[in-house]
């Protein structure tokens, strides 16, 4: 008789929590959430409830949670449900105990700490085989078991078949690729246009518009990802315009809510200091670094007028959306 699939998620937030309870549904597998907060994982062990992410949703009471980090040695599959700055220090501080036959699996949106994509820093960290798994994944939805898309994408096709095991019959929906730069780079690009599409909405409530300024939006990212080696067709999945709709034109999400902060006049320098947002730090990579080594021209793109209001104190945004839609790529 073939034992269970060990799975573990690095992080017991909500991402993880999540995912791992979905999983753990089936029946099937071994799921451990591997957390550092040891009332969590009291809870999750003891009442199957995480009281900071979900108080108020029974967990499947198979799903497990530990503070042991010695169960990396033994799980076959890896998720990292822990912020995207520090995915790869983690695997860095942590490597010596990860299984080397493990699927590593990577759940964060946004580059890594060097401003490269977290596939590639996990590369150079493990010498696992890395998988992401990226789409219109609101964590509130995916514990209600509402049915949600993502993208699992790697170099190589050779264990797409387990996460289909994995996720058939759960309200998780999966398509495939092995565009590795064109699914990390919508998962980021998306969080830059979702701003956009905020300030746009917050300055007119116009669907003519809005869908003007999406199509835009969408033609940036597809040249963006081309000229970086990502696949057009990317766009087309889960990964692309799914995400890309749903943290654009959905009030949960944390940059759309930023645009629409800065359209109205809230988000102050001030509060610019404080919070960190994908988006806002994506649009300063873009522009300072990765475009310049890469020669893009950015004169032209809606990505360096959002750069413009997030660097000139005196910015009008008065004139914002006049000038996005008038720019000429």
């Amino acid at each position: 008789m073939r034992r269970k699939l060990r799975i573990c998620f690095i992080g017991s937030g909500a991402i993880s929590t999540s995912m791992g309870n979905v999983i753990s549904k089936k029946g099937e597998f071994e799921v451990t959430l591997l957390s550092v907060e040891p009332d969590v994982a009291k809870s999750v062990n003891e009442e199957h409830v995480n009281p900071k992410y979900f108080p108020n949703v029974p967990l499947h009471p198979s799903l497990t949670c530990t503070l042991d980090r010695g169960i990396l040695r033994d799980a076959d599959i890896i998720f990292f449900g822990i912020p995207s700055n520090i995915v790869v220090s983690y695997a860095r501080e942590n490597h010596e105990l990860f299984n080397p036959e493990a699927l590593i699996v990577n759940l964060a949106k946004g580059f890594g700490a060097d401003h490269k994509t977290i596939p590639q820093g996990l590369g150079k960290v493990l010498d696992n085989l890395i998988h992401s798994m990226k789409g219109p994944s609101f964590a509130r939805e995916i514990i209600n078991n509402l049915p949600t898309g993502f993208t699992v994408v790697a170099k190589r096709d050779k264990y797409f078949k387990v996460f289909d095991e994995i996720f058939r019959g759960t309200s998780i929906y999966l398509d495939y690729s092995t565009d590795v730069n064109g699914v990390e780079l919508a998962s980021i690009l998306k969080n830059i246009y979702a701003i956009i599409i905020g300030i746009v909405d917050a300055h007119f409530d116009s669907p003519n518009l809005r869908s003007l300024v999406i199509t835009k939006s969408i033609n940036e990212m597809r040249f963006i990802m081309t000229r970086f080696g990502g696949k057009e067709e990317t766009m087309f999945k889960y990964c692309g315009f799914g995400d890309f709709s749903l943290t654009a034109l959905n009030d949960l999400s944390r940059n759309r809510t930023l645009g629409l902060l800065i359209g109205k006049g809230f988000f102050t320098s001030d509060i610019s200091e404080k919070v960190v947002l994908e988006g806002k730090i994506a649009v300063n990579v873009f522009v300072e670094e990765i475009a310049k080594k890469r020669q893009i021209k950015t004169k032209n793109l809606m990505l360096k007028e959002l750069y413009k209001v997030f660097n000139q104190p005196d910015y009008d945004m008065a004139n914002f959306v006049n000038r996005i839609i008038s720019l000429t790529p």
